[in-house]
């Protein structure tokens, strides 16, 4: 992993495969954080994991003697705890409607990326429909900005672009030509150094 420069009091456990857990490296990797990554594939984490953790689950961030597991939560600690670069706006009515889009992310989109990974055919399909006309909905937006909603790199893209890398895993085409800027904003923000450096090496095998 490209964010791991030393031995470091924090440890991140993060899912081989889990969108939460990239999320979370990729502001680890924004911040140039130096961090233990500990890879967890599977059901079955290490031990310490179910003692730090009482849900078992990833990601799970440990700092000296703090425990998050939360990837929202884990965040917004980072941006706080390491604040350059800034991963949120100033100002307070900003920062709020920052948080707003992250919160529609979760409750409409990672919903979706879960019902098709894991929901049956007829679930699985609906739910890829939803997910591609929901994205060729908000390509418009990119016209005017170059990140979401936003001038500057946020926490926002810090959610979408784990779901956006996953699309041809997903089964998910775009209509290129009629979600040019939305490719535009993916091909900006997979280009970043600190995205590159997030992805594991199932993630990178996820575009060859």
């Amino acid at each position: 992993m490209g964010v791991v420069a030393k031995r470091s009091s924090m440890i991140f456990y993060s899912g081989t495969d889990d969108h939460f857990s990239h999320r979370v490296r990729i502001v680890l990797a924004e911040k140039g954080v130096a961090v233990d990554i500990v890879n967890v594939s599977g059901e079955q984490g290490p031990e310490e994991l179910a003692e730090l953790n009482p849900y078992n689950s990833v990601p799970t961030l440990l700092d000296r003697d703090l425990v998050l597991y939360e990837s929202k939560v884990m965040m917004e600690y980072l941006d706080e705890r390491f604040p350059h670069p800034p991963l949120l706006p100033v100002y307070p009515v900003a920062r709020a409607q920052s948080r707003l889009w992250m919160h529609r992310i979760e409750r409409e989109w990672c919903p979706m990326v879960d019902r098709i990974r894991t929901g049956g055919k007829k679930e699985a399909e609906k739910a890829r429909k939803e997910l591609r006309e929901s994205l060729v909905g908000i390509s418009p937006i990119f016209e005017d900005m170059p990140f979401f909603m936003s001038e500057e790199f946020t926490l926002v893209d810090c959610c979408l672009a784990p779901i956006l890398w996953r699309l041809p895993e997903l089964d998910i085409e775009l209509p290129e030509k009629q979600v040019q800027p939305l490719m535009e904003y993916m091909s900006r923000v997979f280009e970043r150094d600190a995205f590159k450096a997030s992805l594991n090496e199932r993630e990178k095998e996820m575009r060859g």
